[in-house]
């Protein structure tokens, strides 16, 4: 039997879980910090989905088992924090990506990803809860080859781009307001103080 380590934020991600479940996969959820490596080393793979802790780099190096990332950008874009976003302020590609974890952030090896294109009439959560569907619906339709290591991992090329959680505008009005809007507004905030 596969043991599966889904390290996640708050609310399960059920139909991942139940799709693991029945290809006779043992699933166990975790949302707290992980300290030492040997609290994750006994399973087969490590899914990451909306984790908000970075795994140590000595946790990466001394286990010999895929460390796997679901990440709601489409990299090597948007990585960090806010991909959504910054896909719009930074004019960069929409889109989801599966790949491995490496010591950087969201910086290993893609096995899948899919560029998404988006209304910039919707709402920043509109379109979070679309790349959120999407990158489930990717996983999904992976994980046989998931599961088999059937994959061929692509080194991410070009520097792409980074944001931390301070980056986000202070003055940014929320994920409900609507992108062209908001975005218009900001950069025009942005040029006032230059």
């Amino acid at each position: 039997m596969i043991t599966i380590l889904l390290l996640g934020h708050n609310i399960k991600p059920l139909n991942i879980i139940n799709a693991l479940e029945e290809k006779g996969c043992s699933v166990k959820f975790r949302s707290e910090k992980i300290k030492d490596y040997k609290e994750i080393s006994n399973y087969d793979f490590i899914i990451s989905y909306g984790y908000r802790h970075i795994i140590k780099q000595e946790c990466i190096e001394k286990i010999n088992n895929p460390i796997i990332n679901l990440h709601i950008s489409y990299l090597p874009f948007n990585r960090g924090a806010h991909p959504n976003f910054w896909s719009f302020y930074d004019e960069t590609p929409s889109g989801v990506s599966i790949h491995l974890v490496d010591s950087g952030i969201d910086t290993g090896p893609i096995l899948f990803q899919k560029k998404i294109s988006f209304d910039k009439e919707k709402t920043f959560s509109e379109t979070y809860i679309a790349l959120k569907k999407e990158i489930e619906k990717l996983f999904l339709m992976n994980v046989d080859n998931i599961l088999k290591k059937n994959w061929s991992p692509i080194k991410q090329k070009n520097k792409g781009t980074f944001h931390s959680l301070n980056d986000l505008p202070s003055s940014f009005k929320g994920w409900d307001s609507n992108i062209h809007e908001e975005i218009t507004r900001l950069k025009k905030e942005t040029l006032k103080n230059i």
